[in-house]
């Protein structure tokens, strides 16, 4: 039996303006819904700049609670348009205590809960360790109206064990919101394979788990980093199915056949012959 979703992409550009960014992804959300976009997914950290390219205190004065504004805004949207939301945002937990954070909204404007991001990353212009806490909810899949979906944020998706722990939980899409982008003094051929490596190891993760792949990132440039977008769908054997632009803002409907995982993973059974028996040395950070 076909079981046939609509994902909504939004790909947009931010501004230091919060509450405007907010009303741009309502706009947004509005317009993927109208093309039939049953679940949408938001790019990371969509309610400002990127503001991890310093460390500046006064960043963390961008945080909210969750639930909280956002969420209530969106909550009323979901279930105002029928549709789910994937929110990402800067969760304030409590004082001095603060998390990289995704809200899952049904499409009855129930809050199904979050996953706050596990991977923090702390490289030159992407200082996260600065402001995020590790996640402590761990992996999550949300049994939304029109699927059970599992979420991961950026820095995540270069790991191929979140992925696979998702996956066995149940995930039938597995959502990347993320915010990456190439610094403005490279070269081109340096783009093009950083590019290419982030999109492959999302592209691996479908083939090895026999599932969809949903990556939304944000375009524009901020502080000598250009973000480049290039959202993407993946079908269950890595065949992209839609592919963004690198620089424009895009609102991107695409179908995705859930019944295809069933058929990949009877026909390339990767979960059949897991030697879970072996696998105990994964949980080492190197082996001597």
């Amino acid at each position: 039996m076909k079981k046939k979703v609509n994902v909504g992409i939004v790909q947009t550009t931010c501004t230091a303006n919060k509450r405007d960014n907010l009303q741009k992804a309502i706009l947004k959300i509005h317009e993927a819904a109208k093309n039939g976009a049953q679940i949408i997914c938001l790019q990371e950290l969509f309610t400002s700049l990127y503001f991890c390219d310093v460390q500046d205190y006064d960043n963390f004065l961008l945080a909210e609670a969750i639930p909280g504004e956002s969420t209530d805004a969106l909550q009323t949207l979901a279930a105002q348009l029928g549709v789910v939301i994937i929110a990402s945002l800067f969760e304030k937990r409590a004082e001095g205590v603060y998390h990289n954070t995704t809200a899952v909204l049904d499409a009855d404007g129930t809050y199904l809960g979050k996953y706050r991001k596990m991977h923090i990353p702390d490289d030159p212009g992407f200082y996260e360790k600065f402001y995020f806490t590790p996640g402590d909810l761990g992996y999550k899949v949300f049994k939304t109206k029109f699927a059970n979906i599992g979420v991961l944020i950026c820095w995540d998706q270069w790991y191929p064990e979140a992925a696979r722990i998702t996956a066995l939980m149940g995930a039938e899409i597995l959502f990347y919101p993320t915010a990456i982008g190439w610094a403005t003094t490279q070269d081109e051929a340096t783009n093009t394979e950083q590019y290419n490596a982030w999109q492959t190891i999302q592209r691996s993760h479908a083939i090895a788990n026999g599932l969809h792949v949903v990556s939304v990132n944000r375009v524009g440039e901020e502080a000598g980093v250009k973000f480049w977008g290039g959202s993407f769908v993946s079908n269950p054997f890595g065949t992209v199915l839609y592919q963004a632009s690198h620089q424009n803002e895009e609102v991107i409907v695409q179908e995705i056949d859930l019944s295809k995982t069933d058929n990949y993973r009877v026909h390339w059974p990767f979960l059949r012959d897991r030697r879970i028996d072996s696998y105990q040395p994964i949980v080492n950070r190197l082996i001597d």
